[in-house]
């Protein structure tokens, strides 16, 4: 049997992941200890952080569940604290967790609603960031990995101007933390997703059926995104593979980027030829 390439191999580091309860961060997590990493796995829902707890440790791995609110710095700090008497390390941030999305008419939204955004996506994740790095730089090295959404580069319309603009933060702390660290040994990249069928994702459908269809239009590939399609990408970030890739926005969106919004593809909506 081939064996997967020691560049890719995360043997001996410690990886935090933040939403690792379900959708994205529970994959990311998943794939961080199937190529050897060890875990803190921070969510909200402490109970689904344990379950995945318990399906890393069947790995053969470490891992240990931490139930943070990842938008309050008075709980991250103390998170940091967690990971430094457990394992006295940390190599591969990836922030995924990202709070509820407030929609309305821009014109409209409470401005709170505006500020709930900016302090979940903005502030709490550069909190991370700040408390890993710190870590990182005195290591002289690691990786730090952003979930970034579509929304964060493109408009999405339809009342998500809050979410947008903070993902349009992520992307900017994305680009600025590479700068500032990267001769330091830090690298800073983020993933930049589409509709990913997470719960969230899954309940909206169930709502409003046709909202699948609306996405659809927009990913030549056909179909809409699944958690463990983060897998690859993930590990390659995370990884020795990718030692020279900083700053980097990789699209993991089923081709919705490179597609002209008047496009179509073989087999879309409304596409019979």
């Amino acid at each position: 049997m081939a064996q997967s390439h020691p560049l890719f191999d995360l043997s001996g580091r410690v990886a935090l992941v933040s939403g690792a309860a379900q959708g994205v961060g529970r994959a990311m997590s998943l794939a961080f200890a199937e190529v050897g990493a060890d875990l803190v796995l921070a969510d909200l829902n402490e109970e689904g952080a344990r379950q995945t707890a318990a399906d890393i440790k069947a790995l053969g791995r470490r891992a240990v569940a931490v139930a943070c609110d990842v938008s309050d710095p008075d709980q991250i700090r103390p998170m940091f604290d967690r990971l430094d008497q457990e394992f006295g390390r940390i190599d591969v941030l990836a922030n995924v967790a990202g709070g509820e999305v407030a929609l309305g008419p821009p014109e409209e939204i409470d401005l709170d609603a505006v500020g709930a955004s900016m302090q979940s996506l903005v502030v709490g994740r550069f909190c991370c960031c700040q408390e890993a790095g710190r870590r990182m730089l005195a290591a002289g090295k690691g990786s730090i990995i952003n979930i970034v959404s579509i929304a964060g580069l493109t408009a999405l319309g339809r009342g998500h101007a809050p979410y947008s603009m903070a993902m349009g933060g992520v992307a900017q702390m994305t680009r600025e933390l590479s700068t500032e660290w990267a001769s330091r040994g830090i690298r800073v990249n983020s993933i930049v997703l589409a509709q990913v069928l997470n719960p969230m994702l899954r309940e909206r459908i169930e709502a409003d059926p046709r909202m699948e269809e609306q996405w659809l239009r927009g990913i030549a590939m056909g179909r809409l995104g699944e958690p463990d399609d983060v897998k690859g990408v993930a590990i390659f970030l995370a990884s020795d593979a990718a030692r020279w890739v900083t700053g980097v926005l990789l699209p993991m969106d089923g081709g919705n980027l490179a597609m002209n919004a008047g496009a179509s593809y073989p087999g879309g909506p409304g596409i019979t030829g």
